[in-house]
């Protein structure tokens, strides 16, 4: 599997799935990158309201490269996302970004470290089965 602009295209459209349903989604996506980038996603989660036993993705962190990608959910259906970029630990570049250009950036940095690590390489393939 190389870097090319079909794999980036097969990776956004593999993350945007099911996107009109944004709860649902949150829920995907989270479990989707927990399972293909261990170590390199966290996922809290909280109760869904007061009285609730059933918990949800409250916040999502991905880090690809020198880029910290995250998102913040209400539970409800409400999303902001942002991406930072920081070098040896410090953080030089944090950008709030609509869900969509969130999406389209962590493809594209998923798939441009892909073309440098093969572990890159194996997430990128488990993000796509």
């Amino acid at each position: 599997m190389g870097t090319e602009p079909e794999d980036f295209e097969m990776v956004a459209a593999s993350l945007r799935a099911d996107s009109a349903d944004l709860p649902a989604f949150v829920e995907a996506l989270a479990a989707k990158l927990m399972g293909a980038l261990p170590g390199h996603c966290e996922v809290e989660r909280r109760a869904k309201n007061l009285f609730s036993h059933d918990k949800v993705v409250r916040n999502l962190s991905v880090s690809v490269g020198d880029w910290r990608y995250t998102l913040q959910s209400d539970g409800a259906g409400a999303v902001e996302t942002a991406r930072a970029k920081a070098v040896r630990g410090i953080v030089l570049k944090n950008e709030h970004l609509p869900l969509a250009e969130w999406i389209q950036g962590l493809a594209r940095d998923l798939s441009a470290e892909a073309a440098t690590s093969e572990q890159a390489r194996l997430a990128l393939e488990r993000l796509l089965t």
